[in-house]
């Protein structure tokens, strides 16, 4: 058999999709985000009102508005939880949350896309999609016990 005619498939870009969940009281970011970021130590958030979009880019601990982001490679096993209140209250003006009962989180989830010429990703809140998850952590103690 000859192997004229194909082509090495490359590994190096991470193939699952870019995905911000956000909630009231905080930001996630899944893991492929911090990889296509090159597992930035620190990021910066632009926001575009008008067209409700959320950008993020690598920066250094040093730069105005850096926000702590991801661990280096090999630690970073999991999301990015980001709880910064100013973050978290400007970014959530794009979105609207269902109330939800107790030991129940309202949530929404905005995809995102790589800009490779920019080296940053860009997440849409126009085209977030809502959903309701049970509250993880601690739980509330309960009277009486």
């Amino acid at each position: 058999m000859s192997l004229q005619g194909f082509e090495e498939v490359p590994i190096a870009e991470p193939t699952g999709k870019l995905t911000m969940t956000v909630m009231d009281s905080k930001i996630r970011f899944n893991k492929t985000t911090a990889i296509v970021l090159g597992y930035p130590a620190y990021i910066k958030v632009l926001i575009n009102g008008k067209t409700r979009q959320i950008a993020l880019q690598a920066c250094t601990g040093r730069d105005a508005n850096a926000i702590k982001f991801s661990k280096p490679e090999g630690k970073q096993t999991s999301s990015v939880t980001v709880n910064n209140k100013m973050l978290v209250a400007a970014i959530g003006k794009f979105f609207t949350f269902k109330p939800a009962p107790e030991g129940v989180v309202s949530y929404q989830t905005a995809a995102g896309r790589l800009d490779k010429d920019e080296k940053v990703v860009v997440f849409d809140a126009a085209n977030a999609v809502a959903g309701t998850m049970k509250q993880r952590g601690r739980k509330k103690a309960v009277e009486g016990r």
